[in-house]
């Protein structure tokens, strides 16, 4: 076939076959097919879409294009968890024990923050001496003896993915869900669990700003993960401020710990245990949602969680000290604090500039190839709905460097604003998607 043939049948809006999309892939993946061309493709399918079953035939040619995880040596049913993206989004750090904690095994691949977006491979690295790239072999050993077990995205794991982002990233064509969606599942079908979990996010601080975007998504990949025999589902949550009170890699890591310790809560931690109970359906470690839910509050009352991720740091070779005292995790020179300017309820305005902020400090990366600073970032005192007196901390900035620094200070005083009124919390929790279909929360 033709590549020029396929690229017109997809400007047309015509429907392409598995055969033609494995073309495009395997002709791209293999150097056959220029980048021109399936630059021409991205702009296609941005301008007309997918179907529904072409969309699942593009992850999947896309997971096909390299190495599958077998996780058949590990038993029970392996859940996977995955969050489209966000500031001070902890939750793996939070769900993965916690999870694991309750008999599910957790076999987590998790990627590099990129912009305003952490990453959990980032967060974990920021443990002195844990180490986050496993060998397929140490990885199942360790599942089978820990049950847990994180480690960053092989290069040989869905190459076509890398290659046809980094196209998409200077084409233009990122924001399209169907290419979104794609990228997103093949990922997690190529991790090798048979069930899905996913946090889709919706707010100024996500990559899907309207809830009516982030429902098409989250269908698009409930769609693409049953279609590949995965069972799926997505909940759609709120980014419209930080989820929780620490951005930047080493202060989420501490945030974590005290969520696991019982001593912090807030929605960084009833976002984690909405999520963990869905994991735990899906496992048939529970009937329903309350149920699963009492049991995960049940393992972090009891600090089960927290030994799970000492068991943790202790096989991927990190200092488990850290969990009994966090002053062991590295630490920014030099503090800095925003104060109330007057009294009122507080509003973070906006959740993506509170992230900027803190990639000004060296916290994130503006390309792929920046290098991070995982002790440097922002931890809030107070949140939307609060009240605070004139002189009160709202947030406290860690940095190392005088660079960029008055930059990211007005970035988050614009970040914030007071209400002569009361304001209420915001709602966390928009709904779930299943195969069934959408349901509010």
């Amino acid at each position: 076939m033709r590549t020029v043939d396929l690229l017109i049948k997809k400007r047309n809006g015509v429907e392409l076959t598995p055969e033609e999309i494995k073309h495009l892939i395997n002709g791209y993946i293999n150097g056959d097919i220029p980048d021109y061309q399936l630059a021409a493709f991205c702009m296609a399918v941005y301008f007309k879409g997918m179907t529904a079953q072409e969309t699942v035939h593009f992850a999947v040619a896309l997971a096909d294009s390299g190495d599958t995880m077998d996780l058949s040596a590990v038993p029970g049913i392996k859940v996977d968890k995955h969050s489209t993206g966000g500031v001070a989004d902890t939750t793996t750090l939070v769900v993965a024990p916690l999870v694991a904690a309750a008999g599910v095994p957790v076999a987590k691949m998790a990627g590099r923050g990129l912009g305003h977006t952490g990453g959990t491979i980032d967060k974990l690295e920021s443990i002195p001496g844990l180490k986050t790239s496993l060998t397929p072999k140490s990885f199942i050993r360790q599942l089978n003896t820990v049950g847990l077990a994180v480690t960053s995205q092989s290069g040989r794991l869905v190459p076509a993915d890398k290659k046809l982002y980094a196209l998409r990233d200077v084409t233009g064509t990122v924001d399209s869900i169907p290419l979104i969606a794609g990228s997103i599942m093949s990922k997690k079908i190529a991790a090798g669990a048979e069930a899905i979990v996913l946090d889709v996010k919706t707010g100024s601080g996500a990559f899907m700003k309207r809830k009516e975007e982030a429902l098409e998504l989250a269908t698009t990949m409930v769609k693409i993960g049953e279609s590949a025999g995965r069972e799926t589902i997505a909940v759609i949550s709120d980014m419209n401020e930080p989820l929780g009170n620490a951005v930047g890699n080493a202060l989420e890591v501490e945030e974590a710990i005290m969520v696991l310790k019982g001593k912090t809560g807030g929605r960084l931690r009833e976002l984690s245990l909405v999520l963990g109970s869905q994991m735990l359906i899906l496992a048939r470690k529970a009937e329903d949602f309350n149920e699963a839910y009492q049991k995960l509050e049940e393992i972090l009352d009891k600090g089960l969680a927290l030994e799970k991720l000492t068991e943790m740091i202790v096989a991927q070779g990190g200092n488990p000290k850290v969990v009994e005292n966090t002053d062991l995790l590295p630490k920014a020179k030099y503090q800095k604090v925003i104060k109330s300017w007057q009294d009122g309820w507080l509003i973070i305005n906006d959740a993506q500039a509170v992230g900027r902020a803190a990639m000004l400090l060296g916290a994130g990366r503006r390309t792929k190839d920046d290098v991070i600073d995982p002790t440097v970032g922002l931890k809030f005192h107070a949140k939307t709905g609060d009240y605070l007196k004139e002189g009160q901390v709202i947030v406290e900035i860690y940095y190392n460097r005088e660079d960029n620094l008055k930059d990211a200070l007005d970035v988050i005083k614009n970040a914030v604003s007071f209400s002569e009124h009361s304001v209420p919390p915001r709602k966390l929790l928009y709904g779930v998607v299943r195969k069934e279909g959408y349901e509010e929360y």
